[in-house]
């Protein structure tokens, strides 16, 4: 049988994983986040692993980040406290072996948010981070920020390599809920028509310091009253979270810029914003991170 490793990224809404060879990478496949499951997290994992099991046997190891070590994946794993550079962080990893497979699951981190110093918590995204500074070594170099956008987008400070402090932002999933609220005048999901000018919109209004209780209700009134499409009005309340966001965090930031860690398209919506805040933005794929941590994790194995 072939000698081979599973490597995964387990968030709330999908399950990444990759097939490690002695090449290399060799195959992926994607799986439903542990909010999504209906049956245990060890069955969903066995059968995304399964065709890879048939062809080469059972992996040497599997080695999982994000809510695989929540209550609600695999094994609850403690939070690590801040500041954590990666050899502290891989030693709160866990390892265990459950149904014959052994398993190494990473730990989040728990730090303090710039600014007001409350207590803050993330899963995965430390694992992109120093992914990140695998990938670019020269992140590792003096103090440093990074944004890692979506459901609960991140903002994470780090020195020296070391994960000093994060914020949390409910971003992405003020987004989604609101697209089924009153706000929309219009059934239906929102085409690209007029997303662009609305997402500029929204970004504008964030910037001449409207909040975002108070403009939200211009989403409903610029379809109402300015015959604005769907689209915009889709656009226009992602430039408003997004930029009220940028917005807030910008002022609290390291000299040198914002590394931004995710998809592309919404990557491109953060550099936007941060343009706009006089903040110069870098971005790399999430996935690549995400890869690359798991690497580092597996190294101190």
């Amino acid at each position: 049988m072939t000698r081979w490793t599973a490597l995964g990224d387990w968030g709330g809404t999908r399950l990444r994983l990759w097939q490690r060879q002695a090449e290399g990478i060799t195959a992926r496949a994607d799986g439903r986040g542990v909010l999504a499951l209906d049956r245990a997290p060890l069955c969903e994992l066995r059968d995304c692993l399964a065709a890879w099991i048939a062809q080469a046997g059972n992996p040497e190891r599997i080695v999982l980040c994000g809510m695989a070590g929540s209550e609600l994946g695999l094994r609850s794993i403690a939070h690590a406290d801040c500041p954590l550079d990666a050899t502290e962080w891989a030693a709160h990893a866990a390892t265990l072996t459950v149904d014959g497979l052994a398993i190494r699951i990473a730990a989040g981190c728990v730090g303090r948010q710039p600014g007001n110093g409350q207590e803050d918590v993330m899963r995965g995204e430390e694992t992109q981070i120093f992914g990140a500074l695998r990938l670019r070594p020269e992140l590792a170099e003096g103090a440093r920020a990074f944004v890692l956008p979506g459901t609960h987008s991140k903002w994470v400070t780090t020195s020296m390599g070391a994960i000093t402090g994060l914020r949390s932002f409910m971003s992405g999933e003020l987004f989604d809920l609101l697209q089924a609220s009153s706000l929309f005048t219009r059934a239906g999901e929102p085409s690209d028509e007029g997303t662009h000018e609305g997402f500029a919109a929204g970004l504008a209004e964030a910037r001449q310091g409207v909040s975002l209780a108070g403009g939200l209700f211009h989403t409903r009134v610029a379809q109402l009253r300015e015959q604005r499409s769907r689209g915009w009005a889709a656009g226009y309340l992602s430039g408003l979270i997004i930029g009220s966001e940028v917005g807030e965090m910008a002022p609290l930031l390291p000299p040198g810029g914002v590394t931004i860690i995710g998809g592309a398209r919404l990557a491109a919506r953060y550099q936007r914003a941060l343009d706009g805040c006089g903040v110069a933005a870098m971005a790399l794929d999430g996935d690549d991170c995400a890869l690359a941590g798991l690497e580092v994790l597996d190294e101190f194995a």
